[in-house]
Parts: structure tokens; sequence; C-alpha cells
């Protein structure tokens, strides 16, 4: 029997570089249940709170997302986004607000919407927003969801992933084939593309972890 399927997001944070655009990632706990050792971007399942954080940020509880992504964000990173962009967490705590107003639904565009096929063990109902970075802001990871923390380009990534260096599954994969064309930040803030799940090529020709958890 499948879990029931869950809500949940994704943040896609891009600054631009040196070499071109660069991603936020984490690499997961060894000690998560899902997916243990897999680079992703920071995000995680919907919390009975964020819809009372979506009405207070956003006015809606239709935003739960959104106010998820940003609640994770800040979690797993020690990054946070704000009215004024993104910042460390010291500048503004998402769970205690003071004196810096939150970001607005434009900062976040939705990029990407993932839902699980049954016969995946865990399921999401996921959303993947893009958000602005800022060169020189660097991530703290929380030691706990998230076992460390970095800027890099989709490029290297995937070229890490195909080595058998780093371990990424599908959703995060196939976004980043898309991620690639974007040379920068409003490339991915414009960027948006349907998902799709993979077909018994991309099963044959990938590393076996980009399907079936390892």
């Amino acid at each position: 029997m499948v879990d029931e399927i869950r809500t949940a997001a994704s943040v896609i944070a891009g600054r631009d570089g040196a070499g071109g655009l660069e991603l936020l990632v984490i690499e997961r706990s060894r000690s998560s249940r899902f997916l243990p050792g897999y680079v992703a971007f920071p995000g995680g399942a919907t919390d009975p709170g964020d819809a009372e954080l979506a009405v207070e940020w956003f006015g809606n509880a239709d935003e739960i997302a959104r106010a998820c992504a940003i609640r994770e964000l800040s979690e797993e990173t020690a990054l946070v986004l704000t009215v004024d962009g993104m910042g460390p967490i010291g500048s503004w705590d998402p769970l205690s607000p003071v004196g810096i107003a939150p970001p607005t639904t434009d900062q976040l565009p939705e990029i990407a919407h993932w839902i699980a096929p049954e016969q995946v063990p865990v399921r999401f109902d996921a959303r993947y927003f893009a958000i602005e970075g800022i060169d020189g802001l660097e991530p703290t990871p929380d030691g706990s969801e998230a076992a460390s923390a970095w800027w890099t380009s989709p490029a290297a990534l995937l070229s890490e992933h195909v080595s058998g260096r780093r371990k990424l599954y599908w959703p995060t994969y196939f976004t980043l084939t898309h991620l690639v064309g974007c040379t920068s930040v409003a490339d991915l803030l414009s960027i948006r593309f349907d998902t799709r799940e993979p077909t018994p090529e991309d099963e044959q020709d990938l590393p076996r972890p980009t399907f079936w958890q390892e």
C-alpha cells in the first residue's frame, strides 16, 4: 500500500556567478527515511502551520506551498527571503517575523509542478518555486535534514550524478536538465516547463539511484 500523497514545496534559488547561473542545493542527511544522501533543492512537506503563515504573508491560505518553501529554506539553509530579497536568517525569522515584511508572490514564481505516480512509495504533490539569490551569501546547513549545502552550476551537478559522485532523484535530475539551459537568474525566474515520468530509455541510460532509492 502506498502512502497518502502529501503536499510539498521546493525552492530553486539561483544567483549569477562568474561562470553563469549557480543554484543552491543541499545533500539530504544520511539518517533521512526518504532519499538519504541525495542532492536536492531545499524543501519538504507542508506543515499545518504553513496555512497560517500563508494567510499572514500572502493573505490567502491557498498559498500554503509558497509559505512552506520559505520556511523550509530557512530551516535547512539558514537563508530567508523577504520583500527586500534573500538574506541570512538573522535578518528575519519566518517563524518570528519582526520589523521586515515577507516576500511577495511575484518573488517566488512557480516554475514546475511534480505529482509522484502511484507506484512511488513516498508520494508528494510538490511545487517548485524560483527565487533570486545574492552573490556572496552562503548557506548554513542545519545538520539534521541537510547535511551540507552549497551553490553549484546545473551542468556540474548533472556531471557529478552521471559519474556517480552525487545522487539525484528523477524529479531533481529532470528539473536540472531544463535549468542547464539557463544562463542567468533572469532565465531561471522566467522558465516554465512541464514535468514527466521517466521512459524505459531513461531507466536504461541513467544511474540506478535516479529511479530507486539506494
